[in-house]
């Protein structure tokens, strides 16, 4: 099965490169960030056309995910993350998808930290990691896929020096990174899956030249209840 996840940064203007890549690549489940388009503006009959089902929770000029099935409809769980009736960003999706529980998440950047957003970003990944728990104590296989905005390793960044003070980089965010991949549960399973053609061991001379970072990854976690994901 080929999970993906994609930050999209803008639908309406990106949606000729995602059929494309939708086309060329063939995933069997999508989880997309940064829709940064209104509920009733997604371009559903498009993804439809393509051969995917699709959920989505929209928000105006910003935030906005999505989670797309080739050939199935994914079955809704929530669309809202657990832990705090206030916050109205569309950050977070979770469906069952071909046996599997699915979730879409986009996570706040942070910046400037320290300050409310920085305070925002703790707090959600707090919420965040108390879910991931209920779910890796269910009986289905979990996936929780999206834009984490966090650089979990020094690995994962060019030049590290530089982004000591940065939200996505900061020690308390890395720490709460790694106690959301080692959940405590009937046999978690993590696995971290960098983006842009890098490896868990280092970046690709092509990420240090630009300076980039490693922010996107697929966590899974299995249960003795459920069967392995392949």
């Amino acid at each position: 099965m080929k999970i993906v996840t994609y930050n999209v940064n803008g639908i309406t203007a990106r949606l000729p490169n995602l059929l494309r890549w939708l086309n060329e690549t063939t995933p069997d489940i999508v989880c997309l960030q940064e829709l940064k388009a209104p509920q009733e503006k997604f371009p559903e009959s498009a993804i439809r056309d393509a051969g995917f089902g699709v959920i989505w929770h929209g928000q105006k000029s910003w935030n906005g995910v999505a989670i797309l099935a080739r050939g199935s409809e994914p079955v809704e769980i929530r669309r809202v993350l657990p832990g705090d009736p206030e916050d109205s960003h569309s950050r977070y999706i979770e469906a069952t998808v071909k046996g599997l529980v699915v979730g879409c998440l986009y996570l706040p950047n942070g910046n400037p930290a320290p300050g409310p957003k920085y305070d925002y970003k703790l707090r959600w990944l707090d919420r965040f990691i108390t879910h991931a728990a209920d779910l890796v104590n269910s009986t289905s296989p979990v996936v929780l896929a999206g834009d984490y905005n966090v650089i979990p390793t020094e690995r994962d960044v060019y030049k590290p020096e530089r982004w000591v003070d940065d939200a996505l980089f900061r020690v308390e965010i890395r720490e709460a990174f790694e106690r959301l991949t080692k959940q405590d549960g009937p046999t978690p399973y993590a696995s971290f899956i960098p983006t842009r053609r890098s490896t868990r061991s280092g970046i690709t001379s092509a990420m240090h030249m630009a300076g980039m970072r490693v922010c996107a990854s697929i966590i899974c976690f299995s249960t003795r209840q459920s069967q392995a994901v392949s």
